[in-house]
């Protein structure tokens, strides 16, 4: 029976990648300091005999040691993530995605487990070639805006993830995920379908940030979570960094079109200035296409659920929320 821990596995993508582990035979443990995370998440789960659940922080050297001994591998999800957090919350922000990082690779060493280590499409900055491939150049703006915090921490995690793999042969896959959307996202840190869903739900104005016209690529959870089980386990995916993205581009303004159209919504699409968002000083990144190359040539990787489809997904989960929310107030 392999052994697996999920760091972050009570997040959006730690849940879905929990079930997958479960549903293959592992035994798994969660850790997780419930920050962005909710055991809620694992519901579908909860009690099965191989889940073990650990309320921890990456940051304590000694709650990691502890969970990683004698495991088998590592997925390594735990960070602070969305906009307005890292926004809000710098300082906070760095220090989990970088310590963090290195107290979680430091004990996959000391234990010899194979890890894998998930970064974000940010760290390309303001790169807006067309079809990203994981050598294209990272373009940031100034260190001194916390809107790059974020991508300039996980490049140095990836970073540390490759020379922990160089220096000691650690067995380090790091994947880039682009967007990656579907039930469980909260549009609580900056998460643009969920919350956008959420309004088009409840016929409010739709709020897109700054003129609508950014484009991103967004993938289904269902397809993410596969090809992470299989990159841990691909040899020639150790001391690589691998792009796991959606092949559809869309602005964002476009999207909330698609998404009042998809839900019959009576919403309207409002655009709201960047600075009135988040503050003086907030940059964002024109485009964001992923070349999916690599991970197609390594594990198969091929995204098939259209964005419609992850809309409807996201839509019917937060009405599934809201009924049983709406029966347990009842209930009272």
């Amino acid at each position: 029976m392999t052994k697996s821990v999920v760091t972050g596995g009570a997040g959006f993508i730690g849940s879905h990648l929990v079930e997958r582990l479960l549903a293959g035979g592992d035994e798994v443990t969660v850790l997780d300091n419930l920050s962005t995370g909710s055991l809620s998440n694992l519901r579908t789960v909860t009690g099965h005999p191989r889940l073990r659940f650990v309320e921890g922080s990456i940051l304590d050297q000694a709650v990691v040691q502890s969970t990683i001994h004698q495991v088998d591998r590592v997925f390594h999800l735990a960070a602070a993530v969305g906009v307005e957090l890292i926004v809000d919350h710098p300082l906070d922000s760095l220090r989990t995605n970088i310590h963090g990082t290195e107290t979680v690779l430091q004990a996959c060493l000391d234990e010899n487990v194979r890890v894998l280590l998930a970064s974000t499409s940010e760290v390309y900055g303001k790169n807006t070639s067309d079809r990203l491939d994981e050598d294209a150049d990272r373009i940031l703006g100034s260190a001194l805006k916390s809107r790059w915090s974020y991508a300039a921490a996980k490049g140095i995690d990836e970073a540390i993830g490759h020379a922990y793999w160089h220096a000691y042969g650690l067995p380090v896959a790091i994947v880039r995920l682009f967007n990656t959307v579907g039930p469980r996202q909260t549009g609580h840190y900056g998460m643009v379908v969920p919350r956008l869903v959420n309004q088009a739900l409840r016929n409010e104005p739709l709020t897109v940030y700054g003129d609508g016209e950014q484009t991103r690529c967004f993938t289904f959870v269902g397809d993410i979570v596969p090809a992470l089980a299989n990159l841990i386990e691909t040899a020639e995916a150790y001391g690589q960094a691998v792009n796991l993205g959606g092949q559809t581009e869309i602005s964002i303004g476009a999207l909330a079109n698609l998404i009042v159209d998809l839900l019959n919504s009576h919403s309207e699409v409002t655009l709201i200035p960047y600075k009135e968002a988040y503050g003086y000083g907030y940059e964002d990144m024109r485009r964001r296409v992923p070349d999916n190359s690599r991970a197609r040539r390594l594990v198969g990787f091929q995204p098939l659920v259209c964005l419609d489809e992850i809309i409807v997904a996201v839509a019917e989960h937060q009405l599934a929320n809201q009924a049983t929310a709406t029966s347990r107030y009842a209930s009272l």
